[in-house]
């Protein structure tokens, strides 16, 4: 129907994530609108991505160097690390200004059904950080999901086991800001009683 060029990339286009056959045309369309010094620059912005981003050497946080901009800052808490499962998870707690420690990005969490088993995350690594001294507070920020628990049980064992005087603790869930209690479920209604506090 269309030009080999401009079918490859709505194809391409395809491949993203949340981006149906639909969506991938008038994105294609849009490329094509668009004047060539903005199509190439946003190109270029692919490429330069791909080749000069990999992971933190400390974190495994994206990173245009050997370390993160995070684990760099001298100002952050080293003795505290927060626990996440992608690198997305860290900007959403950055957003939030509350977290001064750094981080440590599993790259998922375990999913046997699914094949990753805890030699697939960066959960060693996790551990040789815990036990070369100078931490002082795990917090776990896996997802509120089935593989989210799971991961977060298994590094909380891992890390008592290791170092027992650690603190390990798990961010708080609940209702969120303006729901309704009729319409919460009964496994989030209960997370909130028991995490509630006083005021």
């Amino acid at each position: 129907m269309y030009a080999p060029p401009v079918q490859r990339l709505i194809t391409e286009l395809s491949k993203l994530p949340g981006v149906g056959g639909r969506t991938a045309q008038r994105l294609a369309f849009h490329v094509l609108r668009v004047s060539e010094d903005d199509a190439f620059a946003l190109a270029d912005a692919i490429r330069e991505v791909k080749e000069r981003i990999g992971l933190c050497e400390v974190c495994f946080n994206l990173a245009d160097g050997p370390r993160c901009r995070i684990c760099t800052d001298e100002r952050r808490d080293l003795e505290l690390i927060c626990v996440v499962e992608e690198p997305s998870d860290v900007i959403s707690i950055e957003r939030t200004h509350e977290f001064r420690g750094r981080y440590h990005v599993l790259g998922g969490a375990l999913s046997p059904i699914d094949g990753i088993d805890a030699e697939d995350l960066k959960i060693a690594e996790l551990y040789e950080r815990v036990q070369a001294g100078t931490v002082r507070e795990v917090v776990i920020a896996t997802n509120p999901t089935t593989t989210g628990e799971a991961t977060a049980h298994h590094i909380a064992g891992g890390v008592r086991e290791r170092i027992p005087e650690i603190a390990v603790t798990r961010l708080a869930s609940g209702l969120p800001v303006g729901a309704d209690l009729e319409y919460a479920d009964e496994l989030t209604l209960g997370r909130a009683f028991v995490g509630r506090r006083a005021v």
